[in-house]
């Protein structure tokens, strides 16, 4: 069969195209938007239990016709929302960003602090003047950063989620603003480290009332199954939150892509004349999972209606910038434990710990071994299974930092915890030269006073309900899926981390990975013209990775930064 000249000249053009096209290049926008989407708490398991329920366009267009892989785990312990947003994007653990958890006990204020609240900056978008918050307390830059920088300015980066720490520890420094919600009131707001006042179109959006149609309203599943209510208890004499009502329920979600679909259109992402960034942190996911674990159908039915709602908002990205200029990636920030209950139904030993018991216990336990008869409060902070020290009750026995983290340590084994790790241990790189050493040496952080981190037992929860806290994979175990034209689709066996996000969409950008980014691009999933031999992984072709005793310590770079 014959073709026309002419036919056959376009196809190859459509052919050359394609090749350049799937090479990418930030600075000639392509493609014109990144969209990153973390879902907190949204374990790994997750995509393959609910696989076959899914529709078509949602998580099935990432499953089914991007590159899914199927083996992600956190190589760290800390497994909170602001470390792992700040490891995805970062391409670092909490030994190269600092975020060690969502907050600390500040020495110097004597008191808590969040991982973002920074007393330089002032929200905007509320009444008040109340303390605001930036990414000040990053060691590290972030993908966003690094795009910024490649681009000088060209390129946009935004973030939006429920929380603070989530939209501020994924962006980076230079985005172009961060997005969150007020719990009381819902409203969008931001702080004087972005920007002075908000842009019209988000006024314009709190001051539509936006949040009414969320409230008064019954979650209810396909299958009829009423799980939830959002009418506002004030018949009680309290009136709950827009974050505690709406929060646990689909409409959650709704709430923060409908504000994405308006941020996507009056900021006009993807075109101008480098790729943008847009980072969406999921919320509503952490903040049921947390009571009903994820065996519930409450879990079930959440993760099914966010499919259909992803398919939606993907579906609004075809229509604004056609899907083939558009890359998607998806992941979490952390996974859960199953309820204590349920999995002592199953003859696995779990159960729920009382944080202030434990507390006063190691409290009591160290007073009676240091000053008898003379009670002190030597742990000042305690979120389970991290240990915040107080150094002047110390000083007080005049002990020093590291006798002072080994007493505690020694504290949280009477109360129950398997083994510790020290701030001194961790900062001088003394762990055992095994999997789990390298994973509290990854969640060491300079930041945060003294502190000593303990090993929980498997399956043992601090508090009611569930939680995520530890090195296990119920925690560690996270999705990993790209989409776009650069990506092969199919499943993935090959072991990948969180870290690898960041440095595999720098490679394909053509810019520099984030400062202090230790993941692989991972070659395997990329469209032949892309894929390379390059892995310094053992289950891949390649080097054989440093055992931990051998990596070069981050901690005197670290150092070094923190004086500058």
């Amino acid at each position: 069969m014959k073709f026309p000249l002419r036919s056959t000249a376009l196809t190859l053009l459509v052919c050359f195209c394609h090749t350049n096209w799937i090479f990418g290049s930030a600075y000639n926008a392509r493609p014109k938007l990144v969209v990153i989407i973390i879902i907190d708490q949204f374990r790994g398991d997750y995509l393959e239990r609910y696989h076959d329920q899914f529709g078509e366009g949602g998580f099935r267009l990432l499953l089914d016709h991007g590159a899914n892989f199927a083996d992600c785990n956190y190589d760290y312990a800390n497994t909170r929302t602001a470390p792992g947003h700040a490891t995805l994007l970062t391409g670092a653990y909490s030994s190269g960003h600092g975020i060690l958890a969502n907050k600390w006990w500040d020495p110097q204020k004597k008191r808590s602090v969040t991982s973002v609240e920074d007393d330089g900056t002032k929200l905007i978008g509320m009444p008040g003047n109340a303390t605001g918050a930036s990414p000040h307390n990053l060691l590290a830059d972030t993908l966003g950063d690094e795009l910024k920088l490649a681009t000088q300015g060209k390129a946009r980066v935004f973030g939006i989620a429920l929380k603070d720490r989530a939209s501020i520890l994924s962006t980076g420094f230079s985005s172009d603003g961060a997005y969150w919600t007020d719990h009381q009131t819902g409203w969008w707001i931001t702080s004087t480290y972005y920007r002075s006042d908000l842009p019209k179109w988000a006024k314009d959006f709190n001051e539509s009332k936006h949040t009414e149609k969320y409230l008064n309203k019954e979650w209810t599943d396909n299958d009829g199954n009423a799980w939830r209510t959002t009418v506002s208890a004030g018949a009680t004499g309290k009136e709950s939150s827009f974050y505690e009502l709406v929060g646990p329920t689909p409409f959650a979600n709704d709430y923060e892509l409908e504000f994405a679909r308006e941020l996507v259109t009056n900021e006009r992402l993807g075109s101008g004349p480098a790729t943008d960034l847009l980072v969406i942190g999921l919320s509503g996911n952490d903040i049921l999972g947390h009571h009903v674990g994820p065996d519930s159908p409450r879990m079930r039915s959440l993760a099914l209606a966010m499919d259909r709602q992803l398919a939606d908002f993907f579906n609004f990205l075809g229509h604004q910038l056609g899907l083939a200029n558009v890359w998607i990636a998806l992941s979490a920030d952390h996974g859960i434990a199953p309820l204590p209950s349920v999995a002592s139904s199953l003859h696995i030993p779990a159960t729920n710990l009382s944080t202030d018991k434990m507390r006063a216990q190691m409290n009591q336990w160290l007073s009676s071994k240091l000053a008898p008869g003379h009670p002190a409060e030597y742990v000042k902070e305690f979120d389970y299974p991290l240990a915040w020290l107080d150094a002047d009750a110390f000083a007080a026995v005049k002990m020093k930092e590291e006798d002072a983290e080994r007493a505690v340590g020694e504290a949280l084994k009477e109360a129950g915890l398997r083994d510790y790790y020290t701030r001194s241990q961790l900062a001088e790189g003394k762990v055992p030269n095994t999997e789990i050493g390298l994973k509290y040496e990854h969640s060491y952080s300079p930041l945060g006073g003294w502190y000593v981190m303990g090993v929980p037992v498997p399956y043992a929860v601090g508090g009611t309900g569930t939680d995520h806290t530890s090195p296990y994979t119920y925690d560690t175990h996270v999705p990993l899926a790209f989409y776009g034209i650069p990506f092969q689709a199919g499943t993935y066996r090959t072991h990948a981390e969180p870290v690898d996000l960041a440095v595999t969409l720098a490679s394909l950008l053509g810019i520099n990975a984030p400062t202090h980014a230790i993941g692989r691009v991972l070659t395997e999933a990329l469209a032949s013209s892309h894929r390379a031999d390059n892995s310094s992984r053992p289950d891949m072709k390649g080097p054989r990775p440093a055992k931990p005793s051998e990596r070069i310590q981050p901690v005197a770079l670290i150092a070094q930064e923190d004086t500058q």
